[in-house]
């Protein structure tokens, strides 16, 4: 087989696996730290795609500031979302599964408000110019999105990295993760540091939105269903709860993903049954994932 088309595979799964990562890490900064699946995450992403469109479209601000507004007003969305939906429940001490319950709730209005405010026509989304460019090595072909997705997604995971290992939020994040009600009696504002949480993991799903929809320029209401299971399936895989774990799962579905299309054509209408199968495997194997830790769940 040629190496060049080899590499071009890798190329190109990496730049997908970046993308599930990126939404990856936002399912497991607030499993980590609330002990929440939040499966509206992937409709997060959505919206924050669409508020970069309008941003694009409409008031024709360049792709680095729409790209940052949109991560900071899908982040407020995020904490909106949190304090409407999952902060009365976190109150009331609500079981787990009604917590679940609420967040595929969530998930479905999301997705009904917009198809109501925008309709469920998909949408040509606004690329920029500079993200059309193409380089050649070799016989290898290398898109200036995929750059950028690579690029911005590292910068994205060394910023988070030391937001959660080197300052005090984080580290205040880490201690709600380990015991929530000891660090609440030692005076920790945690509202306000789960309203961190969902606001940090909120940009990140916007961010990953941006890049997905210049790389796949077709933008519609139930855009965010299936990355959103499959970067979940990338958490779940790489341990949920665990940063590093949602990279690294996010990274080896994509290019599990690309490789399957690659270099098993004839599967590649399954290919995401495929994907749903690792998660099945991965539960009933390693149930915590390959860096994840076992942690004592509460009713």
């Amino acid at each position: 087989m040629d190496l060049s088309f080899i590499a071009q595979e890798i190329i190109n799964g990496i730049s997908l696996g970046a993308l599930y990562a990126l939404i990856a890490v936002g399912y497991t900064m607030v499993y980590g730290v609330i002990r929440l699946i939040n499966f509206a995450h992937g409709d997060i992403m959505m919206v924050g795609c669409f508020i970069a469109y309008f941003l694009l479209l409409k008031l024709k601000l360049p792709w680095p500031l729409a790209l940052i507004l949109s991560a900071i007003l899908t982040g407020f969305v995020g904490v909106l979302v949190d304090r409407i939906a999952y902060k009365p429940l976190r109150d009331r001490g609500a079981a787990r599964i009604i917590n679940l319950i609420t967040a595929v709730g969530v998930s479905f209005f999301l997705e009904s408000l917009f198809v109501v405010v925008l309709g469920g026509v998909p949408r040509a989304f606004p690329v920029p110019d500079i993200f059309n460019k193409e380089f050649c090595i070799g016989n290898v072909y290398i898109s200036m999105a995929t750059i950028a997705t690579i690029i911005i997604g590292l910068i994205c995971v060394s910023i988070l990295f030391y937001i959660v290992y080197k300052t005090k939020i984080g580290m205040a994040m880490r201690a709600i993760s380990v015991d929530f009600e000891t660090t609440k009696l030692m005076g920790v504002n945690v509202d306000r540091i789960i309203s961190f949480t969902f606001f940090l993991g909120s940009a990140l799903a916007a961010i990953s939105g941006f890049m997905w929809a210049i790389q796949f320029p077709s933008i519609d209401p139930y855009m965010g269903i299936i990355p959103g299971v499959k970067a979940f399936v990338a958490a779940v895989f790489g341990g949920i709860g665990s940063v590093i774990g949602a990279v690294v799962g996010g990274l080896i579905i994509g290019i599990l993903e690309i490789f399957i299309v690659g270099f098993l054509p004839d599967l590649a209408q399954y290919r995401d049954a495929l994907i749903f199968l690792i998660l099945i495997f991965t539960l009933l194997v390693k149930p915590t994932g390959l860096f994840g830790e076992k942690l004592e769940e509460k009713v």
